[in-house]
């Protein structure tokens, strides 16, 4: 019988093992390995940050969710694959083999490549973990007694770009709130060529929808924002112009700064001779599949996708939850029909959809394709989609808790999006 090892148990390797056992016979044995013991829901994190949700909330301890489904559970990081002896070797010492390995670790956050950068060695903070969010959080229940300039946005070769527009709004939100927004001047600072960009070269009317937003609430905003480095109170940056050549030199002040690093591949995944691309993404088939070791599979920001465009300043495309869902169920029905002597048939869908909250609104953006020229290229907003993401937090953690296999993005956002009626 075949042992399918895990690793990662964030919002593609926890469905991954559900989904893989709900399509292979009890016999074969499933394990996930994780470098933290709980599971995170990584897109509530910029309301963990402003207090608006607790680490409670948002977490769940991993071991029991999957026990109840008789898949194995080891808390530790992976610090070697020696994929040709389909080996593991965690930080312990221990070893763990494998017959089919499905990678899903997220990514490596680079803050070390702007100097100044990043909430453990560096002066900005940033909401892609749990702890990060609980930093600022920290931070800005003192922050409160003595305002200041905050600076939002996004580094260089930066790929999730949703997170910080979703940071900003929230924030001018929650200080408006506290009455306090006439006294934090704001500015958001992106890689991006213009707002609205997202990684994805703007879908809708993105760009026009958001420029207006920034301007009602009074955010500043540079483009095309090279930053070269943070010191203790300020940042600075470099906007170049449309040939990437220096535009204008900014010195900006802040109090508290959140910039959303570029990311690249764990140092274990990325080690693995000819398995990934030079920032350390796995390099996948149309099947999820090593183009290299016919049995690595591989989901989630970890994989290699292309940008979307070049930029004068370096961007990346984005892997929205549904894109990554799509990606996990074909690596279990690809999984389940290699067990069963079948050849691999079953592909991701990499489009991009997406709940944005605003902190009172929302936005909502559909690309399908995530590439342009599109079928359907959609952006809108309003209070329900606000509504619509508080009440898929809690949706996706219960459907965590009770182990479900079915696609959950699917049965939830596409419903609330209308998108088979937009497909149509």
């Amino acid at each position: 019988m075949a042992h399918i090892v895990i690793m990662g148990a964030g919002i593609g390797g926890m469905p991954a093992a559900y989904e893989i056992r709900s399509l292979i016979e009890s016999g074969h044995k499933i394990t996930v390995v994780n470098a933290t013991d709980h599971f995170q829901f990584v897109p509530s994190n910029p309301w963990v940050a402003v207090g608006w949700r607790t680490r409670a909330a948002v977490t769940m301890e991993i071991a029991p969710l999957l026990r109840k489904k008789d898949i194995g559970f080891i808390a530790g990081r992976v610090t070697g694959i020696d994929a040709d002896g389909h080996t593991l070797t965690l930080e312990d010492g221990m070893t763990l083999g494998y017959d089919y390995l499905v990678i899903a670790t997220g990514p490596k956050l680079a803050f070390d490549e702007v100097p100044g950068a990043g909430p453990i060695d560096g002066h900005t903070h940033s909401i892609c973990t749990v702890d990060h969010a609980e930093k600022w959080w920290a931070e800005y229940q003192e922050f409160l007694k003595a305002p200041g300039p905050i600076v939002i946005g996004a580094m260089p070769g930066a790929s999730c770009f949703g997170p910080a527009y979703e940071f900003a709004f929230i924030v001018a939100a929650d200080l408006r709130r506290r009455k306090l927004r006439n006294k934090v001047p704001m500015t958001f600072v992106t890689s991006e060529p213009y707002v609205g960009h997202m990684g994805l070269g703007g879908v809708g009317d993105s760009k026009g929808m958001i420029e207006s937003d920034f301007r009602n609430l009074d955010i500043q905003w540079i483009v095309n924002a090279r930053t070269t480095r943070v010191e203790a109170d300020r940042m600075f940056v470099t906007e170049v112009d449309d040939e990437g050549e220096p535009r204008k030199e900014h010195e900006l002040p802040f109090r508290m700064a959140m910039m959303l690093p570029a990311f690249k591949g764990v140092d274990a995944v990325a080690a693995v001779p000819g398995l990934c691309n030079p920032r350390g993404f796995v390099l996948v088939d149309e099947h999820q599949r090593s183009r290299q070791y016919r049995n690595i599979f591989s989901a989630g920001v970890c994989v290699a996708i292309p940008p979307v465009e070049t930029t004068p300043v370096p961007t990346g495309a984005p892997k929205t939850g549904y894109m990554i869902e799509t990606m996990v169920s074909a690596i279990a029905h690809n999984i389940a029909a290699d067990l069963a002597g079948r050849p691999a048939t079953a592909k991701g869908t990499w489009n991009a959809i997406c709940l944005a909250d605003m902190g009172d609104t929302g936005a909502a953006f559909v690309a399908l394709p995530q590439i342009p020229p599109r079928n359907v290229n959609w952006f809108k907003k309003g209070k329900w989609v606000h509504l619509a993401k508080v009440a898929f937090e809690k949706y996706f953690m219960r459907k965590m808790r009770q182990g479900t296999s079915e696609p959950i993005y699917e049965k939830y956002v596409l419903k609330a999006l209308g998108v088979i009626r937009l497909e149509k």
